[in-house]
């Protein structure tokens, strides 16, 4: 009866040790430090942004502008701009009225663009532009998307080291976290319990006809 015991005991244990770690796991990533999603809208640019300038019909008066270290753009025609201290909302304005002085009636796009970097479980890691209206899985597509065990629904945003934010899934907009240029998108790998599935699922049908047989 004794060794019946050992031997049940033995299988019950081979059931919950890979979910007992599955679930540390669970818990250690839940303790992560989350910060509540500001509005990239309301953000003003930084050194290292992007203007995404598209005038109809002016090939050469469009094309992306970066934020150089002083705050500075310099556009075409209308020269160097101070765009560090200026609402997004308002430098949209500002860039419109400005052109619209040199052209008429022109169809001006004006988009900001904060660049990241996209590191973790994806093909091609490095550093990318990204625009307000994008998603999560619109980020990772641009690092060529998660690889075989990366986890695209728990994305962490984090800057100098610090986790901002956890777990954004696949739909999240960019325009709803607080990014700035230099920041980074990391994915993490899978849990072991989600990429070994298999093993784990015919572990726990032996454990169990085990049991079944021992009861017998």
């Amino acid at each position: 009866m004794s060794r019946r015991i050992l031997i049940l005991t033995s299988a019950l244990a081979l059931v919950c040790a890979v979910p007992g770690r599955a679930l540390a796991q669970s818990v250690e990533a839940e303790s992560s430090t989350h910060i509540s999603n500001g509005a990239l809208a309301q953000q003003p640019l930084r050194p290292g942004d992007i203007v995404r300038l598209r005038i109809w019909r002016e090939p050469d008066l469009s094309g992306d502008f970066q934020v150089d270290e002083t705050g500075v753009v310099v556009f075409p025609l209308i020269g160097p701009r101070t765009v560090t201290e200026v609402p997004p909302d308002s430098l949209r304005h500002q860039l419109i009225d400005a052109y619209a002085t040199y052209l008429r009636h022109p169809s001006i796009d004006v988009v900001l663009l904060r660049r990241v970097n996209v590191l973790g479980a994806v093909a091609k890691a490095g550093l990318y532009p990204v625009d307000p209206t994008m998603t999560i899985a619109d980020v990772l597509a641009l690092a060529g998307g998660p690889t075989a065990i990366g986890d695209p629904n728990k994305v962490q945003l984090i800057r100098d080291g610090e986790t901002i934010t956890t777990s954004l899934s696949q739909r999240t907009i960019i325009g709803e976290l607080p990014v700035r240029s230099g920041d980074q998108f990391y994915v993490p790998e899978r849990s072991w319990i989600s990429r070994n599935s298999n093993i784990v699922a015919a572990a726990i049908t032996g454990a169990i006809s085990l049991i079944i047989a021992i009861s017998r």
